[in-house]
């Protein structure tokens, strides 16, 4: 079958079509035939080898980590799937990727595809969701009535965490540029900053939570707009050295990872405020929350543009270059 291969870390330059073998399922397996497959940043960031540290990968390995399609078969202890199902879910650290024919599933990372939307829209969802539910509602808790800091509101992550923030019914604050004030704003963003024209950190003010998806000083200034008791949750890092004693590493990367983050911890308690790193992670009875969130109109996909399989590296290319409003997906198999 064919699939988009991460031959070596190089970026761009080590990505290639590849003939490879498909997938033989094991007892707790479904095989899915991939109909789309949503990009994420990670992809591009893993091809450039910036997460080998943490991401263990036998090269060459398969890219991509959401994915939506049909079951084709499923192992001998499946019980919550059969052939024929509409499905989708995140393969994200599981040692697999999603942009091939056919993908492997375990049973526990997925979940029936919500009804109400087709796969390309479906295949934008499920990293982008679990982020947004594993930071905002389990690890923050947000509570009804907080004020939760969104940045980069139209991005992937964004565009999801801003309309489940409002569903949990918090305040929601973001930044964005003039050209995307009014979709973040139709996603329910309450207090809007168009980045190009103002420092949010002298704008916002008494934040519960904070989630961190900007890389560079984005952080510290947010570290200006919260207070006591805050969250500050960052997909982005620094990891911390409790991020790696749960995943198991060595003491020497327990140590640099406690050094990499204890500039942010102390200023973080400076505020008297919590700062803590997030890995998501597959969950496919989170994606069928989720779902249940999108059948009732609670929240939305958003779609910048759909590329075909044969079109995949361009994709990432496009991705990676920042301007993507809401998901970029990959439709493998024509409607």
């Amino acid at each position: 079958m064919k699939a988009l291969v991460l031959e070596r870390y190089a970026g761009a330059g080590g990505i290639e079509f590849a003939d490879i073998a498909g997938p033989r399922i094991e007892p707790n397996e479904i095989l899915v035939q991939v109909h789309a497959a949503g990009l994420n940043p990670i992809d591009y960031m893993i091809a450039k080898g910036d997460f080998k540290p943490i991401i263990k990968l036998g090269l060459p390995a398969t890219l991509g980590s959401d994915l939506a399609g049909v079951v084709t078969s499923v192992g001998s202890a499946v019980t919550r799937f059969k052939v024929g199902d509409a499905v989708y879910a995140s393969t994200f650290d599981l040692g697999f990727g999603a942009l091939a024919e056919y993908v492997a599933v375990p049973e526990h990372a997925a979940a029936l595809k919500p009804a109400k939307l087709d796969f390309v829209q479906a295949a934008s969802i499920p990293m982008v969701g679990l982020t947004s539910w594993q930071a905002l509602k389990e690890r923050a808790q947000v509570k009804p009535g907080q004020k939760v800091f969104i940045p980069a509101g139209s991005g992937g992550i964004g565009t999801f965490a801003i309309q489940l923030a409002k569903h949990l019914g918090a305040t929601v604050g973001t930044t964005t540029s003039t050209a995307n004030l009014a979709l973040v704003r139709s996603l329910g963003a309450d207090e809007v900053v168009d980045y190009k024209s103002q420092a949010f950190e002298d704008v916002l003010s008494g934040y519960d939570v904070v989630l961190g998806t900007v890389k560079g000083d984005g952080l510290e200034k947010a570290l200006r707009i919260v207070k006591a008791g805050s969250a500050v949750v960052s997909l982005i890092g620094p990891p911390t050295a409790a991020f790696a004693r749960a995943r198991g590493m060595n003491v020497v990367l327990r140590f640099v990872f406690g050094l990499l983050s204890r500039k942010i911890i102390g200023r973080a308690r400076a505020r008297d405020a919590s700062y803590s790193f997030l890995f998501v992670r597959a969950d496919g009875s989170q994606l069928a929350h989720i779902a249940t969130l999108i059948e009732a109109s609670h929240i939305r996909p958003v779609v910048d543009r759909v590329f075909p399989f044969a079109q995949a590296k361009e994709a990432i290319a496009y991705l990676e270059g920042g301007r993507a409003k809401g998901k970029v997906v990959v439709q493998m198999l024509a409607p």
